[in-house]
């Protein structure tokens, strides 16, 4: 027992804490509040898993919430791209609500906190009221129009809802105190008037409500019963709470908000302002680019949704924001993938090899394991010829002692294959090496048994047969930005910091066994990365996107520097 009290992240502690003082364990229910005005990056899915995970530990129900007030930025789209994500990571909402569900609710509330002189229509400009607001350490100043009367208010109001005002005309404040010390707590914005449609409410409405008038009373509608924020939300709870206090009923469940820290990913951005100026400037394809760190991207890209879940796990819950090494993330799908995806050959950077021993226009067809770590999935025929491709950096004329490929007299073994030798190169006019010609030992096939075959050499290179190859466009992802926190420069700007080599399109050679990949399909070219297949792959032509490297090169580079 006391194990797993240690294990209890604080906001387990909190809601542990609120069963033994009033909740009823059948009472708790989340949220997962998302606003619609973009793709979910990475640091929602923190959040997701977080809520998520709530729900499946104490069995509680979890609902899925658009957060749907601002018809500006919204749209169907996005709503469409959430939806597929949250069930992508595998996760399933007990109910699916939007803030728009409760306009109407939202408004006759209003209209109580009006007659309660509680809330007034304030007249002023933006910019009259920004003026007003006051400083951190300076009390602001009332509005002319905050003694009008109930009677003026309610007549307003209703002119505002009834579209009878043009946009930044009027706004409903609330009424609290403009020298608290908390400047949200100075009569903040409950309404504006925006003449826009909406994606659910089309035209019925003239005025939205704001976030924080709106988030409190629809976990109150929902009887959510922790509101689960993150950290620049804890100067709203005051606010919050304000807004519960004037609408709530003691016999319903009240919410609770509590706020946990963002954990910010290296070498990405994760605001969604900035990530549309990626898209609107062309940096990226689209929000589904494999360079983003939205959800859709990193899907796109190869990603797993078992590793996005075990990265979550891993960097857990926190009060304290820090920054989080991407190379972690990347740690997490290397690790999965290695457990389920099969290894096949490819060539990405070909050079000629011929085995000049090797009978003129034989072939042959050899056994080759599909994943060493996962024994159920069996073998495939791979087939082998007498003229293959191997990489460029896989031969050297001359080497030391230390490179273990193939060199000028030395011998490596054909992965799944034989023994070969080298004994001579071919050059080009400008003298790049464009052929190596080999002999090879027959009787040192691997798995044949024979004395040859068990014969060790050190080096084993993948290689694909060149009359047997598929070519394939292959996309070369890599990170985004050079910097590790690109937006946190003053004096520099985000975009400055775009890595020219974020992205590399080649013609690499596979093995045919791929011939019949499916878009989604996740494969490991031995010695080279994790690959999956890319949805504008089309009958004439298959993309694969690297998804990650066998190895952290990027470590490398850092300690290099």
């Amino acid at each position: 027992m006391s194990e797993e009290r240690e294990s209890l992240n604080f906001l387990e502690h909190i809601i542990e804490n609120d069963l033994k003082t009033g909740y009823e364990k059948n009472q708790l229910r989340f949220r997962f509040p998302p606003e619609p005005n973009g793709y979910l990056h990475i640091g929602h899915a923190s959040s997701i898993c977080l809520n998520f995970g709530l729900g499946l530990k104490y069995n509680a129900p979890v609902n899925l919430r658009f957060d749907d007030t601002n018809p500006i930025k919204e749209e169907q789209e996005y709503v469409d791209a959430i939806k597929r994500d949250v069930q992508w990571l595998g996760f399933e909402w007990d109910t699916e609500r939007y803030a728009s569900d409760y306009f109407q609710q939202l408004y006759d509330w209003a209209v109580v906190l009006i007659k309660n002189g509680k809330a007034y229509v304030d007249s002023q400009t933006s910019e009259e009221m920004a003026d007003q607001k006051g400083t951190p350490t300076e009390p602001g100043t009332e509005s002319p129009y905050r003694s009008r009367s109930v009677e003026e208010n309610l007549e307003l109001f209703e002119g505002m809802k009834e579209g009878k005002f043009a946009e930044g005309t009027h706004v409903l404040r609330a009424k609290i105190d403009m020298a608290a010390q908390n400047m949200l707590m100075r009569d903040p914005l409950m309404y504006r008037i925006l003449h826009r449609t909406h994606h659910r409410t089309d035209t019925d409405w003239c005025i939205y409500p704001m976030y924080d008038w709106a988030h409190g009373q629809s976990d109150y509608v929902e009887q959510v019963t922790h509101s689960l924020c993150t950290l620049e939300f804890l100067p709203h709870r005051e606010l919050y709470d304000w807004f519960l206090d004037q609408i709530y009923d003691p016999g319903k469940i009240r919410p609770k908000q509590r706020e946990f820290a963002r954990r910010n990913l290296s070498h990405t951005v994760v605001s969604k302002r900035k990530l549309l100026q990626l898209v609107e400037s062309g940096v990226v394809k689209g929000w589904d680019d494999p360079r983003m760190p939205t959800i859709s991207g990193l899907r796109r890209r190869g990603y797993t949704p078992e590793s996005i879940r075990n990265f979550a796990d891993t960097i857990g819950i926190a009060k304290r924001e820090n920054l989080i090494d991407v190379s972690l993330l990347e740690f997490h799908v290397r690790d999965h993938l290695n457990k389920i995806a099969p290894r096949v050959m490819g060539v990405l950077n070909p050079l000629k090899l011929v085995i000049t021993n090797y009978p003129k226009g034989s072939e042959e067809w050899l056994d080759a394991e599909n994943n060493p770590e996962d024994p159920s999935a069996g073998f495939r025929k791979v087939p082998f010829s007498g003229e293959l491709y191997i990489e460029q950096d896989d031969f050297r004329e001359e080497a030391n002692r230390k490179f273990f490929r193939l060199k000028l007299g030395g011998e490596v073994r054909l992965k799944n294959g034989y023994i070969i030798k080298a004994e001579s190169c071919t050059k080009d006019t400008e003298g790049n090496i464009i052929e190596v010609q080999c002999t090879y030992d027959p009787k040192s096939k691997s798995g044949s048994g024979t004395e040859e075959s068990l014969r060790k050499v050190k080096g084993t290179l993948h290689w694909v047969s060149m009359k047997h190859a598929i070519e394939a466009e292959i996309r070369l992802y890599d990170r985004l930005f050079t910097d590790e926190s690109p937006d946190t420069h003053k004096d520099k700007d985000f975009m400055d910091f775009i890595n020219p080599e974020s992205l590399k399109t080649i013609t690499g050679y596979l093995e045919p066994s791929l011939k019949d990949a499916k878009v989604g399909d996740r494969v490991q070219f031995q010695r080279l990365g994790y690959f999956c297949v890319d949805p504008d792959s089309n009958s004439e032509k298959l993309v694969f996107n690297r998804t990650v490297g066998l190895r952290d090169t990027w470590a490398k580079i850092l300690r290099k520097d």
